[in-house]
């Protein structure tokens, strides 16, 4: 048992010997090759440092070779600079003038030639200007015009909403009139349940609001169950639709002009004006209009179109809120477009559009142009024919209540009214006085939309028979 013993104690020290001189070996087999490596890395290394040594040397010498250029051209510096001395003072001596006094009378001179070629040029001009300007401006507008065609739409603050059956319209009342009073609360819009036969007449002067009205009671009228908790569900419904239909619009005209990076909510309100009217105007096909005619007038002038269209298309963005907020709707529209990091320039071109501010970019200036083509374009604003023949006579009669006129005439659809005057009971200046004092009463006397302009003519004849 001990022998045993013994003969395993000795295998196991030889295999333990046998282990460590295998450790030992692997060890200094890996020692060799780190040492090995290590050369090389010394050697790779050395290696660089002569090259960069050579570049050094290299560089040292570049350096030298142009310090001494450097030197050389100094050396001639100083040569060119003495024969130029050398010859002022020989130009000074056979001229009898200092080279200050030579500069003087050579820029002057200069000065006068060129003051006469600039006169000549600027008559030249002007005289051009004064022949085809105005021939010009009414091609590019003509053309601009006759390109853009938008449809509009009459101005209302009433819908109606037809039913199957006069039945329908106690359905909608409801007990005791519960139900007209939830739709009225939930829309803010008034019902007006007449004798018009299987009708429902909705009344607001907000259109948004009107149309969710509308649209809530013909989903009620086509689903026949009409109760507080249905007309709930169907005005909700109503109003997420006529969100949806609002950003829709607003996407749909972004896009339309070309504006592909419009800020979502800008979009949104810009989509509101699809329900907003002026003076029979639909303000979203306005604002189209406007942004196509800038747009084009710009391309014909060689100004920036991009901006004279994104200007027109948000122009009128304030109408959009108007009617809930204070301010005007310039005001109004300065305020949202710097609110959602619009440019300045737009930001001016909505501002000046109306003459709030004075329009300082050729862009504005189209914006302003266009607003007035399209707002005065025959057919694009309609009052109802009574009304505009009132204002028409009025405009009138306000001309001729003054001492000493002849004849007075409405133009222009009512934005002029020349005055013809007797020229023996004004001058000149009595001329101009009659002109403010007349556009004055026009002012405190008649609401119009835009400026109407006042003429007076004062026209003196003389005439000779020859016998």
């Amino acid at each position: 048992m001990e022998e045993k013993s013994n003969l395993y104690k000795k295998e196991a020290m030889l295999a333990a010997k046998e282990s460590v001189q295998k450790d030992i070996e692997k060890f200094q087999e890996e020692t060799k090759e780190r040492r090995q490596e290590l050369l090389r890395l010394e050697q790779k290394l050395t290696k660089r440092e002569e090259q960069l040594e050579d570049k050094i040397q290299e560089t040292e010498q570049k350096e030298a070779e142009v310090q001494k250029k450097k030197d050389e051209l100094l050396d001639k510096e100083d040569y060119l600079a003495e024969l130029v001395q050398k010859q002022m003072s020989e130009l000074e001596r056979i001229s009898g003038m200092t080279s200050e006094e030579a500069k003087h009378l050579l820029m002057e001179q200069l000065k006068s030639d060129l003051q006469q070629e600039a006169n000549a040029l600027i008559k030249e001009n002007e005289n051009y200007i004064k022949e085809v300007s105005n021939e010009r401006a009414k091609e590019i507008l003509t053309g601009v015009m006759q390109r853009c065609a938008i449809d509009h739409v009459v101005e209302s603050t009433v819908s109606s909403v037809s039913l199957p059956s006069d039945e329908m319209k106690g359905r909608i009342i409801g007990r005791e009139g519960r139900n007209i009073r939830t739709l009225e609360t939930l829309t803010g819009v008034d019902l007006i349940i007449d004798d018009t036969p299987e009708a429902v007449v909705l009344s607001c002067f907000d259109p948004v609001r009107r149309e969710i009205a509308k649209l809530a009671l013909e989903k009620l009228v086509a689903d026949g169950r009409i109760h507080p908790v249905r007309i709930e569900e169907m005005v909700e419904k109503a109003r997420v639709e006529i969100e949806q239909k609002i950003k829709q619009e607003g996407e749909n005209a972004a896009m339309e002009m070309g504006i592909m990076n419009l800020n979502k909510e800008l979009i949104k309100t810009l989509g509101r004006l699809y329900y907003r009217t002026s003076y029979g105007q639909n303000v979203l096909l306005h604002s189209l209009e406007v942004g196509q005619i800038a747009g084009m007038l710009a391309a014909e002038l060689g100004a920036n179109v991009k901006i004279a269209k994104r200007a027109g298309l948000l122009h009128d963005i304030g109408k959009a809120v108007d009617q809930t907020q204070e301010g005007t709707h310039i005001e109004l529209g300065v305020e949202l477009a710097r609110k959602y990091g619009e440019r300045e320039e737009i930001i001016h071109a909505i501002e000046a559009h109306h003459d709030d501010v004075t329009a300082n970019t050729i862009e504005a200036v189209l914006v302003k142009l266009a607003d007035a083509v399209s707002a005065g374009r025959p057919g694009s604003r309609r009052d109802t024919l009574e009304i505009y023949i009132k204002r028409l006579q009025k405009l009138e009669e306000i001309a001729l209540s003054y001492e000493g006129i002849k004849q007075s005439f409405a133009v222009q659809a009512g934005r002029e009214v020349r005055v013809i005057v007797q020229p023996d009971k004004f001058d000149d200046a009595g001329s101009a006085r009659l002109a403010r004092e007349i556009a004055k009463r026009i002012e405190e006397e008649l609401d119009y939309p835009g400026q109407i302009r006042v003429t007076v003519v004062r026209e003196i004849r003389t005439t000779e028979l020859a016998k």
